[in-house]
């Protein structure tokens, strides 16, 4: 099955390669597609955004098609940084200027409050039909950067199981863990359940 990832984000579709990689699913980018339109993620939750991705990129290809939308949660910021987590610091900020930020906006918070955790809501949709998974990753926040891996918020959420940064990782060790990787294997499970444990 021909799938299309629905992301310019050239980092997120890597790993997003890492984790489909099986023989009956063969991904598909946007570089592929000419004039495939920017979608603006102004939804209201983590599934409006991946569906909307998803959805209108579909529409657009004729393809199935696969999307996500990842959420850094930090409690002692009641929540934050949510569905505002890749614009934290402005509409244009990379991801050095975020972890800046989050780093400045934690500093007077002790190391046991700065539980955390990445919430992604992964989505396909074909032909109307929608199928959406969720993966979770609990961690830390650290008050500066470890590890040379990675992408986002990478160098500075800490695993304690592992006692590692998620860019202190390697690519296998990340996504035997990590939240997006969670969400992605279960919408794989589902996605091969839905159109092929039926013919057989």
């Amino acid at each position: 099955m021909d799938i299309l990832i629905a992301s310019n984000n050239k980092d997120k579709i890597a790993e997003i390669r890492l984790i489909f990689q099986l023989p009956d699913v063969n991904l598909r980018t946007l570089d592929e597609f000419p004039g495939a339109p920017e979608v603006i993620e102004d939804g209201n939750s983590l599934y409006e955004n991946a569906l909307k991705k998803a959805s209108v990129l579909a529409e657009f290809t004729g393809m199935p098609t696969i999307s996500d939308d990842t959420a850094l949660e930090v409690d002692a910021l009641n929540g934050k940084l949510g569905i505002f987590s890749a614009r934290y610091a402005g509409p244009k900020a990379t991801y050095k200027d975020n972890v800046e930020k989050i780093i400045k906006d934690l500093s007077a918070i002790p190391e046991k409050d700065r539980k955390a955790r990445f919430r992604t809501v992964a989505v396909f949709y074909h032909l109307e039909m929608v199928i959406s998974e969720e993966g979770i990753a609990e961690g830390f926040i650290l008050t500066e950067c470890r590890g040379k891996g990675g992408f986002g918020y990478d160098p500075i959420f800490f695993v304690p199981e592992k006692g590692k940064t998620y860019a202190e990782m390697s690519d296998d060790e990340k996504n035997s863990i990590s939240h997006r990787s969670k969400a992605f294997r279960k919408l794989h499970k589902s996605i091969k359940n839905t159109f092929f444990t039926r013919k057989q």
